[in-house]
């Protein structure tokens, strides 16, 4: 008898398809900014650090395993910058005197520069702390932004408030669920010293008058030891537990609209608490550009260039007359 071939079957593998990041908001209907965030130049090791965690922070409307080549020019970012809807770019730099930050708009500008006098890497503020919090879903949404001291009504600190507003999306504060807000950026200007503090944080919410037990069992849902207790009661109203006050200042709580885990349930009282997630920088706005790394200069720390030349002159002026005087 004849045998019969086995007929090998084909496997079918379904292909895996990217899903593609929206360009506007199906909410609001604004143009959701992207940003790239590269360096110019070369830069030491925590100088790339500090870039990196910056393209972390600009998560997830950012490309962050973004390729970058010594032959690259601005022009090669900006060609790509278009098709792929980005909106800012982000450009590291460092001098013999000291690191830059200048923020762009793309295609045409304007562009704004900060000295960056002092700076700490992500992983630094999380070593000075005792329990650092960086959960998986952080950097699944955009952070919001918050600016302070910048209403003095200044011309470059308008541009500047206007530049970091757009750089983030939008909320709508009828439409927004509260799952998504999980971080923060605070930028706030001193006008005695002209530096902006930079600073990122991660908000967390926790029901008040519940005590750090009770929270973690609802969370973690383990069974608790009870073998040394007498009684259910003994597990809430232990000493150093039942009696926490931890983040329960009333400035600091909020009225919750919906359920936000399974923890903080509508209706009830939360305390707000942020934690740092770093990076964290010392910035001095020190020159606004109108075009992209190019143009009239707008503003200058220093002085614009029709003014320092004005002042040459008339300098110059001074001079000649008083040698003129003297003969």
């Amino acid at each position: 008898m004849a045998r019969i071939p086995n007929k090998k079957r084909k496997m079918f593998v379904k292909p895996i398809v990217k899903k593609k990041q929206a360009n506007v908001d199906h909410i609001t209907g604004d143009k959701i900014p992207k940003s790239f965030v590269f360096a110019r130049g070369k830069l030491p090791g925590s100088l790339r650090q500090l870039q990196m965690d910056l393209r972390k922070l600009m998560l997830p409307y950012t490309a962050l395993k973004l390729k970058e080549k010594k032959r690259n020019n601005l022009k090669d970012f900006l060609n790509v910058a278009g098709p792929m809807g980005v909106s800012h770019f982000l450009i590291l730099s460092k001098t013999e005197t000291a690191p830059y930050l200048r923020v762009a708009r793309t295609p045409q500008g304007p562009t704004l520069t900060f000295k960056i006098h002092e700076y700490s890497l992500a992983a630094d503020v999380a070593q000075s702390q005792l329990h650092p919090r960086c959960p998986q879903d952080l950097f699944k949404n955009a952070p919001l932004i918050v600016l302070s001291g910048f209403g003095s009504g200044e011309q470059h600190l308008k541009l500047t408030t206007v530049m970091f507003q757009k750089i983030f999306p939008a909320i709508d504060i009828n439409t927004v669920k509260l799952s998504s807000c999980q971080r923060i950026v605070l930028l706030n200007y001193n006008k005695d010293t002209k530096l902006i503090d930079f600073r990122h944080y991660s908000i967390k919410l926790q029901p008040v008058g519940v005590s750090r037990r009770l929270r973690k069992f609802v969370q973690n849902r383990q069974v608790p030891d009870l073998r040394n207790l007498q009684d259910v009661s003994d597990f809430v109203t232990k000493a150093g537990y039942g009696s926490e006050s931890e983040g329960d200042d009333e400035a600091a709580t909020v009225t919750l609209a919906n359920d936000l885990g399974r923890v903080n349930k509508a209706s009830t009282k939360s305390a707000v608490k942020l934690q740092e997630i770093g990076p964290r920088m010392v910035l001095q706005l020190v020159k606004i550009e109108e075009g992209l790394c190019s143009g009239d200069v707008i503003f200058s720390e220093y002085g614009t260039a029709s003014e320092q030349r004005q002042e040459t002159n008339q300098n110059n002026e001074e001079d000649a007359g008083d040698d003129e005087d003297s003969d």
